[in-house]
């Protein structure tokens, strides 16, 4: 095997929008449980197996956005995860016979996930905080609400409120500042680095456009960290080493072998079996029990799901996937002859577990296999501390969106959020600027930050583009903004809220306990 110059560092960004709910078994309630059961949990499992193994040294930078973070640490969402859990493991054995084994391998996995919450007692943050504190992980943060910053950037100080909260609330709930973030949608514009570093933030990764359009443009593109004038250090992603496990269409995730993730068994039973999880409607239930087979072939043509057979495959990918990171890294050498080359690889965390059933075992095979390819893996944190001196380089705007651009969050579908936002934005810095004058005012001026914050959350934009539950993204932007209207409203006339309604809202929106007003006071004033 040729040297092993260069590494290649692993980016897992895992979000959630604040879904949290008080009605169980409701859609948004699934969305968290789902992510628990098919990525962070084995994500975790993962990651533990492979740090206990002499042979191996995985190294990992995974983002955990404050809304999942505030999930996570829910006591009641804690408590009915297990029950969620059970009523799926009850459905299983109404599948046809001809899916059992599949059913019986899925089954496996659900009870070792919930073995695996009761043994750390639902304490998943606990368990990233312990990895990164044995040199594992590199645990990022996030905008407070995953806000797309550049279209906030109308009112500075709502960008300033977005990242102070954010790392607030790493702080409060992980026990260690963050030193690094993933950008929500990986989105920037000029001047942002200023207000990383306000926050305290010291480096990020951009999409490869945020690199090769950078002033002056980048020594060795991607393949090296840059600094900007503010002195935050940006990593570009490399499309080469993303696209393989990224693309279902032309990556692994879509091959024959692996399961099928739009054939779920709660569209496929009776809605009478349907009936103990209080639905009144067909809809996924994390039960998939069919593989890929084929693109062309319609989702009633899916074939059961053979879990010996991806097992199998997966080891064969991961070994393609290293050998052409091997490969690449070979021939970066040869040019880069003064620095070592590094290969930054983003992916949402979700990919892995939820879109792609088999993502943490194919991570767990990278990990196993990378000392026979001789690639290193690395943390973005710790590339920082070998390489102090880095070029400097103002990045240019951009996001991971089609072509860098913004457009998927700014367009006929959305567009009509911005001006709200701005409105919303305008009066928080203006009543933040002048203070209030009762306690009572300043715990309204707390909950409305909570729901401007919220209200500011890119996934709803993302929904409403994407055509999926655009009724629910809609209702919980206006709900939010409708809240923060009415609040700040009773801090302008001095007047008290309805207590009911002030209940309802604190009970829902029950986040951020460390919000700071003053993160809102205009800049300058």
């Amino acid at each position: 095997m040729k040297g092993d110059g260069g590494a290649l560092a692993l980016v897992l960004h895992a979000h959630l929008p604040y879904v949290r709910s008080a009605q169980p078994g409701s859609l948004e309630e699934d969305w968290f449980f789902q992510a628990l059961l098919e990525c962070y949990l084995p994500l975790l499992t993962v990651l533990e197996t492979a740090a206990s193994d002499a042979q191996q040294a995985p190294r990992l930078t995974v983002g955990l956005s404050p809304t999942l973070l505030s999930l996570l640490s829910d006591p009641e969402l804690s408590q009915r995860f297990p029950g969620w859990l059970n009523a799926r493991l009850d459905l299983l054995p109404l599948a046809d016979p001809s899916l059992r084994s599949a059913a019986d391998h899925l089954a496996d996995r659900i009870r070792q996930q919930r073995q695996s919450w009761i043994d750390c007692e639902g304490d998943l943050i606990g368990r990233f905080a312990a990895l990164q504190k044995t040199g594992v992980v590199d645990l990022l943060t996030c905008g407070a609400t995953h806000g797309y910053l550049p279209l906030l950037r109308q009112n500075p100080e709502a960008v300033r409120g977005q990242l102070r909260t954010a790392v607030r609330e790493h702080q409060r709930l992980v026990g260690e500042r963050p030193l690094g973030i993933w950008l929500p949608e990986c989105a920037y514009y000029e001047g942002l680095d200023g207000w990383m570093r306000d926050a305290g933030l010291r480096y990020a990764v951009l999409d490869g456009h945020g690199l090769l359009h950078a002033r002056p443009r980048p020594r060795y593109g991607v393949y090296a960290p840059i600094c900007s004038r503010n002195g935050v250090a940006f990593f570009g992603r490399d499309s080469e080493a993303t696209l393989p496990v990224w693309s279902a269409k032309d990556g692994y995730p879509g091959h024959p072998a692996y399961r099928e993730f739009h054939r779920d068994l709660g569209w496929d039973l009776p809605l009478e079996a349907l009936q103990p999880l209080g639905l009144d409607a067909p809809r996924p239930l994390s039960l998939k029990l069919h593989r890929v087979t084929d693109h062309a072939v319609a989702l009633d043509g899916k074939q059961p799901y053979d879990p010996e057979v991806a097992a199998r495959q997966i080891q064969i990918h991961a070994r393609d996937y290293l050998a052409g990171r091997r490969r690449q890294l070979d021939r970066l050498k040869q040019a880069m002859t003064s620095a070592d080359p590094l290969l930054v690889a983003p992916f949402d965390a979700e990919l892995f577990g939820h879109w792609w059933f088999e993502g943490p075992t194919f991570l767990g095979e990278l990990f196993r296999q990378g000392p026979e390819q001789a690639i290193r893996f690395t943390r973005l944190r710790d590339i920082l501390e070998a390489q102090p001196n880095l070029q400097l380089c103002d990045p240019s705007p951009s996001s991971w969106g089609q072509g860098g651009f913004h457009n998927y969050w700014l367009n006929e579908t959305n567009a009509w959020i911005v001006p709200e936002w701005e409105r919303a934005g305008a009066a928080m810095v203006q009543r933040c600027s002048r203070g209030v004058g009762s306690e009572q005012s300043l715990a309204y001026l707390k909950q409305a930050g909570r729901e401007l914050l919220l209200a500011q959350s890119s996934d709803w934009s993302f929904i409403l583009r994407a055509g999926t539950t655009t009724d629910l993204a809609r209702e919980r932007v206006e709900r939010h903004l409708g809240r923060f209207w009415t609040l700040m409203q009773a801090i302008d006339t001095g007047s008290a809220v309805n207590h009911d309604w002030l209940q309802e809202v604190e009970a829902d929106d029950r986040l951020f306990p460390l919000i700071q007003p003053s993160d809102w006071a205009k800049v300058g004033g």
